[in-house]
């Protein structure tokens, strides 16, 4: 079989992210920082999109990467409409809701758009793997209580199906077959019900409910939260920052920083270690509480993400969970790596690319 040579872009708000991989091996990868200067000079991120694809074909042309030999290029997938998961082929469809920003603008609505650019000059596929609105509830997940506010599928779809995709293979499984609960626990925290090869249940890591992270608030009693949004005292933004962004261990601890906290442990900090503690808790009561959704019968507990590095306190999660199955840890979130597999299923023939569908017909 020859070699499938892959350039994987991952566009965030203030760097891109770039692979390119030979099959599973990783030729090159680097991390490419913009300044504000040139970020602010565009009035909308989808305006960013030639420069931000210039920056990545001088960038390969200076490491000696000759662009004509690549098999595929492979975007982050932006904020589309709700689909399932999988490797999609990027089609007139999809460009049209990333350029309008149908569900908001962010930076890796721009993943799609350059990887097509690049890959259309080319005459090779470009795909997008399992974007952030990957949707495949359950109809009973989405019952919230409320009937305006449904419960919605927002998570880190990208690294929990690479990861349950890597925890099945550790059980000499496929994917579809296993029925594993995936932890991704980074700024945000998700916690999702993997079955059948879906997420049939899994915690909005948004702005939404489940356990709080190092920045956000995750499930907060609303009736309290009613009162303080009304309370006179606060703006919209200003709440809004208290769920995302200054929640958490920042509303705490003043940091972000999980290596921090860990060293406030050690020097004593009696606030600190509660505080973690009750993070690594919720995560355990939310891995429990999916494993009520999958009524017991579990294959594995697999955790993920920049938290999982920490010995103490995956230890302190495991301890509560691991009645429910063998606890399996991959630490880091490797998007560029679960992009190019996603593309490799796809060019290797183990996986149909799936069509955005034309929502306007």
């Amino acid at each position: 079989m020859h070699t499938h040579r892959i350039l994987v872009i991952n566009p965030g708000s203030t760097s891109t992210k770039i692979g390119v991989f030979d099959d599973l091996e990783a030729v090159f990868e680097k991390t490419i920082r913009h300044s504000g200067e040139e970020i602010n000079q565009y009035k909308r991120i989808i305006d960013q999109y030639d420069f931000r694809k210039q920056v990545i074909l001088d960038v390969l042309d200076q490491e000696g990467i000759n662009i004509s030999k690549l098999s595929a290029v492979c975007g982050r997938g932006g904020l589309l409409r709700p689909i399932e998961g999988g490797t999609y082929e990027v089609n007139a469809a999809m460009l049209e809701d990333l350029k309008n920003g149908y569900n908001g603008e962010h930076a890796s609505n721009l993943g799609g758009i350059i990887a097509y650019e690049i890959a259309r000059g080319l005459n090779i596929g470009a795909y997008i793997v399992d974007p952030v609105v990957v949707d495949e509830l359950q109809e009973l997940a989405r019952v919230s209580g409320v009937p305006e506010i449904p419960r919605k599928s927002i998570f880190h779809a990208l690294n929990q199906k690479a990861v349950a995709r890597r925890a099945a293979a550790d059980l000499e499984m496929e994917y579809p077959d296993a029925r594993l609960i995936v932890a991704h626990m980074g700024g945000g925290i998700t916690v999702g019900a993997h079955i059948g090869g879906r997420v049939v249940d899994v915690n909005n890591g948004l702005h939404g409910d489940g356990p709080f992270s190092p920045e956000r608030a995750g499930t907060v009693p609303a009736g309290d939260l009613v009162s303080m949004c009304f309370s006179g005292q606060y703006y919209r933004d200003e709440v809004m920052k208290k769920l995302v962004g200054q929640g958490g261990l920042m509303a705490y601890l003043d940091t972000n920083d999980a290596r921090e906290v860990e060293s406030m442990i050690a020097h004593g900090d009696r606030k600190a270690e509660v505080v973690f503690n009750a993070m690594a808790y919720q995560i355990a009561k939310e891995i429990g509480s999916m494993s009520a959704v999958m009524e017991g019968r579990v294959d594995a507990v697999a955790l993920t993400g920049g938290l999982a590095y920490g010995k103490a306190f995956i230890e302190e999660i495991s301890k509560r969970v691991h009645w429910i199955a063998d606890v399996l840890v991959y630490p880091g979130e490797n998007e560029l790596e679960a992009l190019n597999e996603g593309t490799l299923r796809v060019l290797n023939h183990k996986e149909i690319p799936k069509q955005y569908p034309n929502f306007q017909e």
